[in-house]
């Protein structure tokens, strides 16, 4: 019989803590390849309508094209010279890059936590910017904005919180409202330096459960304390900004904590063993380009989770399998659904899991777990699954 375990699975994360002093903070930097490091693949053209694909764990969560730059990269995106302007990371061999300025166009980078963070407790985010030599202007106001949910939005303006709804004569209307970022560059402190980097830092005290960290300007240009130094070669549109080395620590967390289970929406059965032969986990978030195979940065945190699971238990032999809904063809949907967990086999094989441990599969639409006769439905049946084959 097979138990299956929907949305996710469990995780076992240890966090261990210098306990030097009772103030001294948390030493676990919660964001994944905050130094961008880590990447895919290597970048090859700065792409206007492009999006940042080849960096870990870091994404851009609006029409915006943000940057990545590493010296394995093409010409355009090569450090320290590149398309955009001339700087060498603050650390290591990439970075990133976004424009800043003009309300009109804007772009932002987005990355999740390595966990939620906690009700009450005191954080510390920091960051380092260099302007662009290239650029026409500059700002102060960039910051970092803590979410319990992913935002996202296809604008490539100034990033608004479009939540909000109300009616004016009968007719609904989207009221936009600005972000307000727990840590921003103070506004009298504008961002002015082509040759060094400057350190973004502030203190925040948690709502709790904000698990996505999104960076750039929030602010409309009037609030940006947009400057104009004499200095800058005015070739690209707006104020551009280089960005390497994000970390985030907890500075009121427990200065000892044991390694603790971090439940990630599972159900089991009633004393059931931590991982079986046949259970069935769900890859709830992962994410693809609509109707491709290529998977998204927004997939490294789920994939990530996965990939301790098969270092904690090296025995563990999985099957991965891709699932569609059931519009389209049978012969185009179960060519789809094995290419999307191809790509799953494929990330897990490029990132040291031995090939000898992996299977993947395509069903197509044959294995449906919800009705697909609606939206809510079909985007369930849309999945990645892995199965436990042996232990």
């Amino acid at each position: 019989m097979e138990l299956v375990a929907k949305v996710g699975f469990c995780v076992w994360l240890a966090a261990f803590y210098n306990l030097a002093t009772a103030q001294e903070e948390n030493k676990t930097n919660l964001i994944y390849n905050g130094s961008f490091e880590q990447h895919s693949a290597c970048p090859q053209k700065i792409e206007p309508y492009g999006y940042m694909s080849e960096v870990d764990a870091w994404w851009q969560p609006t029409g915006g094209s943000s940057d990545y730059y590493n010296p394995c990269g093409g010409k355009q995106c090569q450090v320290p010279k590149n398309k955009l302007g001339y700087q060498y990371p603050h650390t290591g061999d990439g970075m990133v890059g976004i424009y800043t300025s003009k309300t009109d166009y804007r772009e932002y980078i987005q990355t999740e936590l390595k966990e939620p963070l906690q009700k009450g407790e005191r954080y510390r985010l920091s960051f380092f910017v260099s302007l662009s030599e290239l650029s026409t202007g500059a700002v102060a106001t960039i910051g970092g904005l803590f979410t319990a949910e992913r935002i996202s939005d296809n604008t490539r303006e100034l990033f608004t919180n479009n939540d909000k709804t109300h009616y004016s004569n009968g007719i609904k209307q989207k009221i936009s409202k600005i972000f307000h970022p727990q840590v921003v560059n103070p506004f009298e402190n504008p961002l002015l330096d082509t040759e060094k980097w400057q350190k973004i830092e502030g203190e925040f005290v948690a709502q709790g459960g904000e698990r996505f960290l999104t960076i750039g300007n929030f602010y409309p240009a009037e609030q940006s304390n947009v400057l104009f130094p004499a200095y800058l070669k005015e070739i690209l549109p707006g104020a551009y900004y280089y960005i390497d080395d994000v970390e985030l620590y907890c500075l009121t967390c427990n200065q000892k904590q044991e390694i603790v289970e971090k439940q990630v929406t599972i159900t089991k059965t009633k004393n059931e063993k931590e991982y079986q032969v046949g259970q069935i986990f769900v890859l709830e978030n992962i994410f693809f380009d609509f109707d491709k195979s290529v998977l998204l940065p927004q997939s490294f945190v789920e994939l990530q989770k996965l990939i301790e699971i098969l270092s904690a238990n090296p025995k563990m032999t999985i099957e991965l399998s891709g699932h569609t809904d059931s519009k389209g063809k049978d012969k185009y949907n179960k060519v789809l659904s094995e290419n999307r967990a191809k790509a799953v086999y494929d990330y897990l094989v490029g990132r040291g899991i031995d090939k000898s441990r992996l299977k993947y599969k395509g069903y197509g639409a044959t294995m449906p777990i919800a009705d697909n006769s609606t939206d809510e439905g079909r985007a369930k049946n849309r999945r990645v699954e892995f199965k436990i084959i042996s232990m």
